[in-house]
């Protein structure tokens, strides 16, 4: 048996280095080494041997039974309606018409998950529950963070080796040949569009939550209270993956339980209103009645304070004047005792002039007569010269 046709392994470098990188020094050291064979000729016969082979299989009875039988065509009929009710899923991402209370407009969330908890897409909302629930068990039994390590390297190791074998083997490697014209880039556009969905997705979390917490939906209020509170309990027995679960099946069936039995839950919720309606309007009858004693009570209170200040003051006046006029009683017997006084003193000195006036009066004959002649004013008087210097003396002081 002739071996002059069998390929043989090629050195890893004719020139003893590294495997060149040179496209055409590597397709002629494989065209040598394979005897006139090229990767090409080898990809093309692998690929029409699959075809083949896919082919025999689909047109085998068994193959063709299970595509075109009624389990098929069951099949395909769910998953086009399936499909049908994603798109409808999809297209419910629209801002709804009615704003919240303070007048802001909603996410388009707000309708793609009234839509989806609301189960007018049952095969969509069931996929979609389905999915959560394996998401919990897979964080609660599986670590992603080390199997996604795992993935990786097994896809780097597999890359590194087919490279590595074909380039021993072929002389170009099994990688390089599958890898695409142009790598995959994500476009400014798909960008915009995630960070605005980002956006309204949180918007949504962040609405809903002050729509809760300030009572804009009672019910809603109320539901969420009883289940922070319950959630408040058994967070001590419960981890939290249990937690999540007993959550994520609340939130879908609720709505769900809530849609088969709406007639019958909505009649007690009306039964409860008009039952708190009236407890509410009691509450107000007795206040008011309450209030209207209150009242009552004040203003009897009050009229007996204001009559007893009225005594009192009055009492108060009472006195006031009896002190007014005593002292005014009082002044008047004082001035007229002064007055008494007074007079009986001038009386008094009367009759003491009376008495005294016939002995220490004095009469006129007790005087001498004036002279009747006037005195000269020159010449002199009783023989004394008068002069200029003899006038009357200054008084001594």
């Amino acid at each position: 048996m002739s071996t002059d046709g069998a390929p043989q392994l090629p050195d890893v470098n004719p020139d003893g280095g590294y495997v060149s990188l040179d496209p055409a020094t590597s397709q002629a050291h494989s065209n040598q080494s394979n005897g006139g064979y090229t990767l090409h000729d080898v990809k093309d016969s692998a690929i029409s041997s699959a075809q083949a082979a896919m082919e025999s299989v689909q047109n085998h009875p068994i193959t063709q039974n299970a595509i075109n039988g009624p389990v098929a065509q069951n099949a395909r009929a769910e998953a086009q309606k399936t499909s049908s009710e994603f798109r409808d899923l999809a297209g419910a991402r629209k801002t709804p018409d009615q704003p919240a209370a303070t007048g802001q407009p909603l996410t388009h969330y707000h309708s793609m998950f009234y839509r989806l908890l609301s189960w007018k897409n049952p095969r969509a909302t069931a996929i979609s529950f389905a999915c959560s629930v394996l998401l919990i068990f897979a964080g609660r039994y599986m670590n992603i963070v080390r199997y996604v390590f795992k993935a990786l390297y097994l896809v780097l190791g597999t890359t590194a080796l087919a490279e590595i074998a074909g380039k021993a083997a072929l002389g170009n490697g099994l990688a390089s040949q599958m890898r695409p014209r142009k790598y995959v880039m994500i476009r400014k556009e798909s960008l915009e569009r995630f960070t605005d969905d980002l956006e309204q997705l949180i918007n949504f979390f962040v609405i809903e939550f002050q729509r809760i917490v300030f009572a804009e939906n009672i019910y809603v209020t109320v539901a969420a209270f009883f289940a922070t509170f319950i959630s408040y309990w058994l967070i001590k027995i419960i981890p939290l993956w249990g937690l999540a679960l007993i959550g994520t099946i609340m939130v879908y069936s609720g709505p769900l339980i809530y849609m088969q039995n709406k007639e019958a839950i909505d009649a007690q919720l009306r039964n409860t209103n008009h039952m708190l309606n009236q407890q509410a309007n009691q509450f107000k009858d007795l206040a008011a009645q309450h209030s209207a004693r209150a009242q009552e009570t004040m203003r009897t209170y009050a009229n007996e304070y204001s009559n007893k200040a009225q005594e009192m003051i009055g009492q108060a006046k009472n006195k006031a004047a009896g002190a007014t006029s005593k002292a005014k009683g009082q002044a008047a017997a004082t001035t007229e005792m002064a007055q008494e006084k007074a007079s009986a003193a001038t009386s008094q000195a009367q009759e003491t002039d009376q008495t005294a006036e016939p002995t220490s009066r004095v009469q006129e004959g007790d005087f001498p007569s004036a002279p009747s002649d006037e005195l000269p004013i020159h010449g002199s008087a009783a023989g004394y010269p008068v002069t200029a210097e003899a006038q009357i003396p200054e008084p001594a002081i």
